[in-house]
């Protein structure tokens, strides 16, 4: 059952007078200022005793490379960051802790800024979450002074990094699921702690799983829960002679079954005599009947079967199908079964075949559509191989590789400075990749004829936008040679201000976690096949402007120490 849905959040003003203090705190208690690297305050102190630290600075917050051999990321945790910046101020007992970290040497007055410090200043600038993003791109720019924001450094690069990289995992499953089959986020119990577990739900739905195993989160955000039973339920019968309460109510209400217990037995017999399971040669678990039938008889409506703690074929199947044609006979559809070790593509086709053959012989309607749902350490590439065996699977319950990220750890998210007060910036490196975009700019997304993306392309933030038909120059940031012109038959502005602090400008309210789930999945669905399989993916291309690309290499020559032969 679904818990309520989650509400939109206010995320500062806007025309309509809403105030910043009307944002939620950030989900998790620990993200507050103190969430940060201590290196950012002998940063803030160093820039406060220069006094710099009010100088106006601008930082993009972006990626260098997409996770997974993939060849797109899915853009996920600004919401958590602008809760942490609307809540952004120290406390009394943060400042002591502060003092007492830093040398005995700081002054007074750096502690008396830090007491009036909040983000009233600082403007915020983004991607839509749930949209799909590309290396270089900054996901986030931010403006403001820069002591303040080089504090921000740390916590929204950490908000980040984990959702970004989980959603996209997400959204890499649904691929290989494909739209037809159901995913459910079976992750709590492995996750890095409840911090990664609850993270992990949020993101998990947000990048196209429909459903979660953990409360919390359900409770939280607004996300369908969905989970039935475990091995230890099904251990701790011995026999059906333990059913106490045997009686059952008709779906309609119209009659009570005095002895469920027996009709799932005379079932049992029934599905034995009829051959489909192989005729009499097979004896089932009683254990595991009594505790398909105990919980049949508390969930008849929600009747779902873990088949395989004893042998699914010889004990699971036959005693789930008796205890769901039971049900049938007083109104009620089985949900179907879960399993969770073995052949699982061949598992699912025999499973599915007896559902059929049952339907066929006994004209249960609709009996052969039963659900069949596989879990066990999952994967991309298990479900991949099992496509190509071929399944019979109508949900997927993942959960380790998922929320752990095990084939890659982080995204590898970064924060630079790009420019001070009005001066750009340039980190550079003898490793290109490293090498930052300076300047403040602005960010388009051109789609071609078939409604594809073309391609991503940074502007200097004073040049005119790309115009619909009209060509435009796409270079390579740092290649000379890699560069195509563009006709875009659409063109997405992809940077919108999401907190803009006392500038006074029109800002972007926060979706709720449906609508953003919902984003994500139109945004994947229109990029190109191509960039999207799970071998080989063709690079998308992220360029600059041709006055973005002059711009930089001469601000490159200009930083570059020049070296002297002897």
């Amino acid at each position: 059952m679904a818990a309520t849905a989650a509400v939109p959040v206010a995320n500062g003003p806007k025309k309509e007078n809403k105030r910043a203090d009307a944002v939620d705190r950030p989900s998790n208690p620990m993200v507050t200022p103190l969430l940060t690297d201590l290196y950012q305050f002998t940063m803030a102190y160093a820039y406060w005793k220069a006094g710099k630290h009010q100088e106006r600075a601008v930082f993009d917050l972006y990626f260098r490379r997409n996770p997974f051999g993939g060849e797109y990321t899915v853009f996920a945790g600004l919401e958590e960051c602008i809760k942490l910046i609307a809540n952004f101020r120290f406390t009394e007992d943060d400042i002591s802790f502060i003092r007492s970290s830093l040398p005995p040497s700081c002054e007074v007055g750096f502690f008396d800024y830090l007491r009036n410090t909040d983000c009233s200043d600082v403007e915020l600038y983004a991607i839509s979450e749930g949209f799909v993003v590309f290396p270089k791109i900054p996901l986030v720019r931010i403006e403001g002074p820069v002591a303040v924001v080089q504090l921000l450094e740390t916590p929204l690069v950490n908000l980040i990094n984990y959702a970004s990289l989980v959603a996209t995992n997400a959204a890499r499953h649904r691929f290989v699921v494909g739209k037809s089959k159901l995913l459910i986020e079976y992750g709590l119990r492995r996750a890095q702690g409840p911090d990664g577990g609850v993270g992990a739900s949020k993101y998990c739905y947000m990048g196209g799983f429909d459903a979660t195993s953990n409360v919390t989160a359900g409770k939280l955000y607004g996300i369908p829960l969905r989970g039935t039973l475990s091995h230890a339920f099904v251990c701790s019968f011995l026999s059906p002679d333990q059913i106490s309460e045997k009686s059952l109510r008709s779906y309609d209400g119209s009659n009570i079954c005095q002895d469920f217990v027996s009709l799932v037995q005379a079932w049992l017999s029934k599905l034995k005599r009829s051959h489909i399971l192989g005729g009499n040669s097979f004896k089932t678990n009683q254990s595991e009947v009594a505790a398909f039938t105990t919980y049949a008889l508390a969930f008849p409506k929600n009747f779902q079967a873990l088949v395989d703690t004893y042998d699914v074929m010889k004990s699971g199947i036959p005693n789930f199908c008796a205890v769901a044609l039971a049900l049938n006979d007083l109104g009620y559809k089985a949900l179907g079964i879960r399993l969770d070790s073995g052949d699982l593509a061949y598992l699912s086709c025999e499973s599915r075949k007896i559902f059929q053959a049952i339907e066929k012989e006994f004209e249960v309607p609709n009996f052969g559509k039963i659900t069949i749902t596989a879990s066990n350490d999952l994967n991309e590439e298990t479900i991949d191989a099992l496509n190509k065996q071929g399944h019979e699977v109508d949900l997927f319950g993942i959960g380790t590789h998922l929320v752990t990220c095990i084939a890659q750890p982080a995204l590898g998210v970064v924060f630079k400075m790009v420019e001070i007060n009005n001066q750009p910036r340039i980190k550079l490196s003898e490793d290109i990749s490293k090498v930052s975009i300076p300047c403040k700019k602005q960010c388009y997304r051109l789609y071609g004829k078939e409604g594809y993306p073309l391609v991503d392309i940074m502007t200097r933030e004073n040049e005119p936008p790309p115009k619909l038909g009209e060509q435009i120059l796409c270079r390579h940031p740092f290649s000379e040679s890699k560069r195509a012109y563009v006709v875009p038959q659409r063109v997405e502005e992809l940077m919108k201000c999401f907190w803009p602090g006392r500038s006074g400008k029109d800002r972007e309210e926060l979706l709720p976690i449906k609508q953003i789930r919902e984003q994500c999945m139109k945004q994947l669905e229109q990029m190109r096949p191509d960039h999207m399989r799970r071998l080989n993916p063709t690079p998308y291309k992220v360029s600059v402007s041709a006055k973005l690309y002059d711009f930089i290499h001469s601000l490159w020559l200009n930083e570059a120490p020049v070296g002297e032969l002897q």
